[in-house]
């Protein structure tokens, strides 16, 4: 049997390439967006915990979670989040509470210790914004068009998930 080759039209192919390079891109950018943590917790003299963990204090925020929701919510994407709430816990920036309903279910929000981390992470990306409107990298037109895109393509993945199951 004579199979021919599929044909792509060159826009398409070119399209895949670019989808490619920005999956390699968003990937980088989420290492070094740990980087800038750690080296700012490092200057700070914060070292009793690790990038991960002060962007999941920051992503809880105010609210009081349990492990499943911080994932559900796209707060934390790690597969160790209980290693990791529970290291929180340990070190005083996290209070934990069993639900008085589902006794299996544990409630974590913040103490002032984890807020303090929260408002240091805070500061760094309000820094960052600012640094990056001043200097022209990036004006507010763009990065609305940068968010827009990423979300679709969050749904279109969230979509794909779905479909496979």
């Amino acid at each position: 049997m004579n199979a021919q080759p599929e044909f792509r039209p060159p826009e398409k192919i070119a399209f895949a390439t670019e989808y490619v390079d920005t999956l390699a891109l968003v990937e980088r950018l989420h290492r070094l967006l740990l980087d800038v943590v750690k080296d700012e917790f490092e200057r700070r003299g914060i070292i009793d915990i690790n990038p991960v963990q002060a962007l999941l204090l920051f992503n809880v925020g105010e609210n009081e979670v349990t492990a499943g929701e911080l994932k559900s919510r796209g707060y934390y994407q790690g597969s160790n989040v209980s290693y990791n709430l529970k290291k929180l816990v340990e070190l005083g920036y996290m209070h934990h509470q069993r639900c008085a309903i589902d006794r299996r279910s544990v409630r974590v929000r913040l103490t002032e210790r984890g807020r303090e981390v929260r408002r240091a992470v805070a500061a760094i990306f309000a820094r960052h914004a600012e640094i990056l409107v001043d200097k022209r990298v990036i004006d507010y037109d763009t990065i609305t068009l940068l968010n827009g895109a990423l979300r679709k393509t969050e749904r279109f993945w969230i979509d794909q998930i779905r479909y496979i199951y």
